[in-house]
């Protein structure tokens, strides 16, 4: 069965969150992704606890693993006239160029998106950065929660009387950055079906989780609210919309619509309550209904939502929900052989597909373990690969760090 991405080959220079989790989505669906690390640690997550035990030293990170099965795996030093001049080649058969420097990267070690361009005018080039490739903030350092802070996403997050609270997923990270470019990768690679070339796809992290807000700034816009944190409609302001503690831990209630609320009342016997049902935290509707979700479990309480059409839901711990019958139901848990450690468990493939759904073609790669692969696919004679491999500018399969230093803990 063919994949949807199949002869769709795309060169990954990211590394980390954002860029390898737009690449896996496109692996997942038959790209070929060829991640080019340097020739010293690769990219940093591989070197993330906690690891599979028995996998090769390069290829253990379970958050490494997480991001980057079905990929294969160069090593370049783009710091040498060769090493440039590897991935030139490289260029002029690839689709797709994604990266995630600080702007301006690039173009100082001299492979840019012009000068790409010049190998492959058809090469659609997407660069993932915090802030744009234009603006005043491009060259500031930042990280998921600064994307939030400065958009207004964490300002509107939390109570009223609390600090911000940062989300447990990381929104600007994979919804601002990692969705976005795949989004925009793909608008590129159909435009380009037309037009025959491609183009620089420009993603920011802040920009794609500003988007988030569309509705929140429709009303800014259309009616010059200023929008506060615990004031939000959604985003805890209302008693019929809230999460509850109950006797061994919470509920979500999101009965919004009145005929949800009003399952909800009669359920425990209170339609007294359904005249209040939009009442603010902290008035004597939002007491009674504290009071009434104390008095039943988080099972008691998912027994009454099949019995009542309302809207409510346990809050499950990770562990919970990856083990749950709903998250089995939908194939949300895989498993796939990884190279020496067998098989081991990820997430999913969250879009399905009816004829031609993703899968997952092989484990994560070992650091420069396909680098002589694919450079005899772009024409290399094995002379020409022992000598690139003799200067250094590019290095093959290791089993470990080049300096040994697995430097970054997440």
């Amino acid at each position: 069965m063919s994949l949807p991405f199949e002869g769709l080959k795309v060169l990954d220079l990211s590394r980390l969150l954002p860029g390898g989790f737009c690449s896996l989505l496109l692996a997942d669906f038959g790209a070929d992704v060829i991640k080019v690390e340097d020739t010293g640690v690769g990219d940093y997550i591989r070197w993330s606890p906690p690891a599979f035990e028995g996998a090769e030293e390069t290829a253990k990170s379970a958050l490494f693993l997480s991001l980057n099965r079905g990929k294969r795996s160069v090593r370049i030093d783009l710091k040498s006239e060769a090493g440039r001049d590897v991935l030139l080649r490289l260029v002029r058969d690839a689709d797709v160029v994604l990266e995630s420097f600080r702007p301006g990267v690039m173009e100082r070690l001299g492979v840019g998106y012009d000068r790409l361009r010049e190998e492959n005018e058809r090469l659609v080039y997407c660069a993932i950065t915090g802030y744009g490739l234009t603006g005043p903030n491009v060259q500031r350092s930042g990280h998921d929660q600064n994307y939030l802070g400065l958009n207004g996403i964490l300002a509107i997050t939390g109570d009223e009387d609390g600090p911000p609270v940062q989300a447990g997923g990381q929104i600007a990270d994979l919804g601002g950055g990692a969705l976005m470019a795949a989004f925009g990768i793909l608008a590129a690679l159909r435009e380009r079906d037309r037009s025959g070339q491609g183009q620089l796809v420009d993603v920011s992290m802040f920009d794609g989780a500003l988007s988030w807000l569309a509705m929140v700034a429709a009303r800014v816009f259309a009616a010059g609210e200023r929008p506060r944190r615990g004031e939000e409609m959604l985003g805890g302001s209302l008693v019929c919309y809230r999460p509850y503690r109950c006797a061994d831990g919470w509920v979500t209630l999101g009965a919004l619509e009145p005929k949800f609320f009003a399952a909800w009342c009669r359920g425990v016997g209170r339609e007294d309550l359904i005249e209040h049902q939009f009442e603010k935290p902290g008035s004597a509707t939002h007491a009674d209904l504290e009071q009434i979700f104390l008095a039943r479990t988080r099972a008691e309480w998912s027994a009454f939502a099949d019995a009542h059409d309302c809207c409510l839901e346990p809050v499950l711990e990770v562990e919970e929900a990856l083990e749950s019958e709903l998250v089995r139901a939908r194939e949300m848990v895989i498993e796939f052989e990884q190279p020496g450690a067998g098989l081991v468990k990820g997430l999913g493939m969250p879009v399905k597909l009816s004829r031609t759904p993703g899968q997952v073609r092989s484990g994560g790669p070992s650091l420069g373990e396909h680098t002589e692969e694919v450079l005899r696919a772009a024409g290399y004679g094995d002379e020409e690969i022992a000598t690139l491999l003799a200067s250094g500018a590019v290095a093959g399969a290791t089993a470990s760090a080049a300096d040994g230093t697995p430097f970054l803990s997440l």
